[in-house]
């Protein structure tokens, strides 16, 4: 399936979860806020919220500094 991640296209498997996806891109390990077709996607939800052909994710991550 095709989704839109932050603006770009990227092809995952049928059954691929937000927490799939997080881990593609590598950032299980960030503070992450992710938001799909509009709506935010809380942590606790992102192993079980299967992602759909056509999505549109946005991942937002936090950046530290002082």
């Amino acid at each position: 399936m095709n989704i839109v991640l932050n603006g770009d296209t990227r092809q995952l498997p049928q059954s691929a979860t937000v927490h799939d996806l997080l881990q593609t891109e590598q950032l299980l390990e960030r503070r992450v806020a992710v938001e799909v077709n509009g709506e935010i996607v809380t942590r606790s939800r992102h192993a079980s919220h299967a992602l759909q052909d056509g999505d549109v994710v946005e991942i937002v991550h936090a950046l530290g500094g002082g």
